[in-house]
């Protein structure tokens, strides 16, 4: 079977069609052509007026294939899709919702929605009011400026789809009022790629395997990223930063992690990455930095052939760079950087790791507090890196006293510790084979770049506040020194050798 063409539709086909109902066939006689000739003259003059595209008669008229050239402006919405067509924005017109709803809605399979600014949702949490709701099957989302809507964008089973360059912001409402930014539910091979989310929930994907989750960036809202039971998942490229959490994987198994930024995730809980109960999990050049807690690990794997691998992650300036529960087995660390974290590892609840690899080959991982050294010069330390701390071993049993960390009375009590054993705890991890130079890992787009100039002005404003103080004290210790002198009583032979 010959298959359709697609039909090009826009509104200057709407134009042609109405000023076709306005034609008169000419009559041969000339007295009745003067007069259809005065008859036309204001039919002319109204259709050379320019005529507004009507946006839903176009989709009511649509056949399967059309594509729909929609030109500049704003079309009062909302809008159902109940045909297979391509929708195209010229000059970014806007889509204007009501405020009670959906914005627009999709019924149709293979349907394109480009270039649009989307607006106004409904903001009813338990309606899961959405700016653009998709309910069938190879659905694009592309180019598209999601505005003041509760869900952004929401895939409910449609399968094959594909969510690409669209920019959404939320409603200004209190996190847990938010709808989610974008969220894929039983939507199985899924593309998410190359999107902007700020200031929403969560970005999430439930029940949908076999998806990738692309350069994407997410901040300012509570979960960067969240899957819940969606297996095979690549997540690649992204930056997640200024969120309660990075990303959170749960109940799930055969994922990817590459090249992420988790960056500057504070809150409750302020992972940066966190796992729980997920099985045969890869994560490589990563990078997880300045969060509260870098790498949180609960329960993962759980099934008993499956095993998860750390590998070349950055993981820095974390108040935590490794949490775990005790009985977290079957992990793999190598070659990855533990730098400058408030405390390296922490075990919740106290204890020791038990049945986890950290080396492999003779390879171990970078730890900025290392203390051995590299007697022939291979990159790797002569002296087990296993860290105690009787002061961070008490911080596991009353988190309160993190409050104190790295102040002078918790190096006091590690300092005791070290010189009387019987106070020694025990010791957390144990690599063998310590690294002495940070390996190479990823670099990565999303870090804030230092500014220079702000640099500068804070050292010169540093120094200068320095030298006021130096010299205030200077000449206070200058007025002191002449007021004792003034006030101590003369000295008689100092006085008779001023007389001679």
């Amino acid at each position: 079977m010959q298959q359709k063409p697609k039909r090009e539709v826009s509104a200057v086909d709407q134009k042609e069609n109405c000023c076709q109902m306005g034609r008169i066939a000419p009559y041969g006689a000339a007295a009745l052509f003067i007069l259809l000739l005065a008859l036309c003259l204001p039919v002319t003059a109204l259709h050379s007026q320019e005529q507004p595209f009507d946006l839903m008669a176009a989709l009511a008229e649509a056949q399967p294939g059309d594509v729909i050239h929609v030109p500049q402006g704003t079309y009062q919405g909302p809008f159902q899709i109940n045909t297979s067509v391509s929708l195209i924005g010229e000059g970014n017109p806007i889509i204007q919702g009501d405020g009670k709803g959906d914005v627009i809605t999709i019924h149709a399979p293979d349907v394109i929605l480009r270039g649009f600014v989307i607006r106004n949702s409904g903001d009813l949490l338990d309606q899961e009011h959405a700016g653009v709701t998709g309910l069938a099957p190879r659905l694009t989302i592309e180019d598209n400026r999601l505005e003041e809507t509760l869900f952004g964008i929401y895939l409910k089973e449609a399968p094959n789809s594909i969510i690409r360059n669209n920019q959404v912001f939320s409603k200004d409402l209190p996190v847990a009022r938010r709808g989610d930014g974008i969220r894929v539910w039983y939507s199985n091979n899924a593309l998410i790629e190359d999107n902007y989310v700020s200031g929403s929930r969560d970005m999430v994907i439930w029940f949908s395997p076999d998806s990738i989750v692309r350069n994407n960036t997410v901040e300012n809202g509570r979960y960067g990223l969240h899957f819940m039971f969606s297996d095979n998942q690549l997540l690649e490229g992204n930056v997640l930063r200024d969120n309660s959490v990075g990303v959170y994987l749960m109940y799930g198994r055969k994922l990817i992690m590459r090249n992420n930024l988790l960056y500057a995730n504070h809150g409750p809980s302020g992972y940066g990455v966190g796992l729980k109960d997920v099985d045969d999990v890869t994560a490589t050049g990563n990078r997880m930095v300045a969060n509260r807690i870098g790498l949180y690990v609960d329960n993962s794997p759980r099934e008993p052939n499956a095993t998860v691998r750390f590998d070349h992650n950055l993981i820095a300036y974390n108040e935590i760079g490794l949490e775990v529960l005790p009985l977290t087995k079957r992990n793999t660390y190598v070659e990855n950087i533990f730098l400058e974290n408030g405390e390296q590892v922490h075990i919740t609840g106290g204890g020791a790791l038990q049945q986890n690899n950290w080396s492999v080959d003779g390879r171990g991982n970078y730890w900025s507090d290392y203390k051995g050294f590299d007697s022939n010069g291979d990159g790797v330390g002569e002296q087990t890196y296993a860290p105690t701390s009787l002061y961070e071993s008490m911080m596991a049993a009353h988190p309160e006293l993190r409050l104190f960390q790295m102040s002078p009375g918790a190096e006091a009590l590690d300092l005791a510790a070290r010189a009387f054993p019987i106070f020694e705890p025990r010791e957390k991890i144990r690599d063998e084979f310590p690294l002495t130079r940070p390996p190479a890992v990823a670099e990565l787009a999303g870090m804030p770049v230092p500014s220079t100039t702000r640099a500068l002005i804070t050292g010169g404003a540093m120094l200068a506040l320095a030298v006021v103080l130096m010299g205030g004290v200077m000449a206070l210790q200058r007025t002191r020194r002449r007021r004792l002198l003034q006030a101590a009583p003369p000295r008689p032979e100092l006085q008779r050798g001023l007389s001679l």
